[in-house]
């Protein structure tokens, strides 16, 4: 199935699926599988603990956020996907940013990991047949299917991706 088959555009998550190719899911989580893709892992290094403002993210904090959200995108559409009506909560992304640790932990791991959380979400994304895909649910206070939730997790790695490119990479330019 592809964007254009979701059946309800939840605003907010919006920005994140409008991102993403009008591909197949499957397809769309693959082209973006390695963060290397999206931030060669030299200049993610080159940035190191830069930031470019006082109160915002490094590199790391970034990864590991994209990597957080993928976690919490997916079991919201394993949910959904299973037919659980239970409304999900929102969550505290910059809580979860302050206590995770991210600069200690090297640039590779993160993309290791990344790497390998994709590779686990592509394998739930293909156990869903389309009916599974179409099924909605609740979080954040918005209506969204489990389709829609994996075209989140190719949009918000883009989003931030582009955020880097267009804030982080100027200052090692």
């Amino acid at each position: 199935m592809t964007k254009s088959d979701i059946q309800v555009m939840p605003q907010f998550f919006d920005r994140y699926i409008n991102l993403a190719d009008n591909i197949d899911c499957i397809d769309a989580l693959t082209q973006t599988a390695s963060y290397a893709s999206l931030i060669p892992i030299e200049t993610a290094e080159a940035l190191g603990q830069l930031r470019y403002a006082p109160d915002k993210w490094t590199i790391k904090d970034i990864m590991q956020h994209i990597i957080d959200n993928e976690r919490i995108m997916t079991y919201r559409a394993m949910r959904f996907a299973r037919n659980d009506k239970t409304a999900l909560p929102g969550y505290d992304e910059v809580h979860f940013g302050n206590v995770a640790n991210a600069n200690r932990r090297s640039i590779a791991d993160l993309y290791d990991e990344y790497a390998v959380l994709r590779q686990a979400s592509i394998c739930l994304f293909k156990s869903f047949d389309d009916e599974m895909l179409l099924r909605n649910g609740i979080c954040f206070n918005q209506t969204i299917s489990a389709l829609a939730l994996g075209y989140v997790v190719v949009g918000h790695a883009i989003h931030h991706a582009n955020i880097v490119r267009e804030r982080y990479v100027p200052l090692i330019s």
